[in-house]
């Protein structure tokens, strides 16, 4: 659902604390912190992230009475912002209380930038864990392929995991765990029995400017986010920040670089190649110039490494990544997957799937390797912008949850690459 919401750059969120709250120890001298930095725009925050404030200000308040305001959570690289509260309501009727927060996305041109974001949250009977309801303006899956199950409300994983532990720590803090003597599901831990409704005002409004339609997602938008932190968009200013990240990987020595469309493919990057972090190039949706400027100051190496999807569409031959300027291709996909040993049947099915996950679901189960094969062909479209440049390029294909589904070996004339 990363694709669906954006209006930027459609990559997956990362970059430095915004609101003027600077990262421990200062910016790196190389690498994501610094290029990030250099952009000179102000980051903001997700929608999931905005969520998980307001259902922790709302439970608090159900516990206790009081509407912590601000309300303080903690992000996902151990950020502490804080958030104001934009409208509160407590009812002792229904055992329920609202909290809302209005999203600020900083200077990214996000269609979300100003909603209204609610959490409702109720007590409900013991053993019940926390469960999660779409509310007016938020979505609901309707078609598979996407992270969650059909009829699932389009909370995406990284953020119910927020609220999960946020709620936790509120129960905990407060006394609204399970009762004593009960023993958690194991799968739950202690987490709290609650019902979490999450809102967004004219949401289904805003989705209409979205690909949540498209993609079978209904009613409203997604809450979406994986560090609660929205980096910015301008091309000029990130494809400067990306040249500039070339130039300083090559001044202090590195020989190997990773383009990586956003922080979930840097992690698998630096797992795989133990890339210091001067070495790393947040290409976001900027294939293109990172192999262009790679072209005229080459590295011996290329390791280009993001979302199946999106590199679906550099292996078709597309050089800007971004949902709103190219789409993923489930015909060139189809026709990949024939080029793999798909059949007559499994081929259409490709071609009909409602999202690229969705089709390299279809082929994994039917032993086809459309991951290697779109690595593949991502890392000779590669070697085609590059011109013969001293640049071996690999390529590596991850899914949501960050795990490898497809991998191209190093091939090109720079070092450690095969002709």
């Amino acid at each position: 659902m990363g694709e669906a919401q954006r209006q930027g750059t459609g990559r997956p969120d990362d970059g430095a604390p915004a609101g003027g709250q600077a990262a421990a120890g200062g910016q790196a001298a190389g690498g994501r912190s610094a290029q990030l930095a250099h952009t000179g725009l102000r980051p903001g925050w997700t929608t999931g992230a905005c969520a998980t404030a307001a259902s922790t200000a709302a439970y608090t308040a159900l516990l206790t009475g009081e509407f912590p305001d601000p309300v303080t959570i903690t992000l996902p690289k151990g950020q502490t912002p804080s958030f104001a509260l934009a409208v509160e309501e407590f009812d002792a009727d229904s055992g329920s209380a609202m909290a809302g927060v209005v999203k600020d996305a900083g200077d990214d041109p996000d269609v979300t930038h100003g909603a209204l974001i609610r959490a409702r949250v109720r007590s409900l009977p013991p053993g019940s864990g926390v469960v999660f309801r779409a509310g007016p303006g938020v979505g609901t899956v309707t078609r598979p392929g996407l992270p969650l199950d059909v009829g699932e409300p389009a909370i995406n994983p990284v953020p119910r995991q927020m609220m999960r532990e946020h709620l936790t720590e509120v129960a905990r803090r407060y006394g609204g765990a399970a009762e004593p003597g009960t023993e958690p599901a194991p799968e739950r831990g202690h987490e709290p029995d609650v019902e979490v409704e999450i809102s967004v005002d004219h949401g289904e409004e805003i989705a209409r400017s979205t690909w949540n339609p498209r993609l079978g997602i209904l009613g409203g938008l997604s809450i979406l986010g994986t560090t609660g932190i929205v980096v910015p968009y301008s091309c000029s200013a990130w494809i400067d920040s990306i040249r500039r990240g070339v130039d300083v990987a090559r001044a202090a020595g590195r020989t190997h670089v990773a383009g990586c469309t956003g922080s979930t493919s840097e992690k698998v990057a630096v797992a795989l190649h133990h890339l210091p972090e001067d070495a790393l190039l947040d290409m976001g949706d900027f294939a293109g110039a990172v192999l262009k400027y790679v072209r005229r100051h080459p590295v011996d190496r290329l390791t280009i490494c993001g979302g199946f999807a999106k590199l679906s569409k550099l292996a078709a031959g597309h050089l800007d990544l971004h949902s709103a300027r190219s789409q993923v291709d489930k015909a060139f996909l189809a026709e990949l997957a024939r080029e793999g040993g798909a059949d007559q049947a499994l081929a259409e099915a490709v071609a009909a799937a409602n999202t690229g996950l969705g089709a390299l679901q279809l082929c994994a189960a039917a032993g086809v390797p459309l991951g290697d094969l779109v690595a593949a062909r991502a890392r000779d479209e590669s070697l085609a912008v590059l011109r013969g440049a001293p640049v071996a390029v690999d390529v590596i294909c991850i899914d949501r949850a960050g795990m490898v589904v497809g991998r191209a070996e190093p091939r090109g004339p720079g070092g450690g690459g095969r002709r």
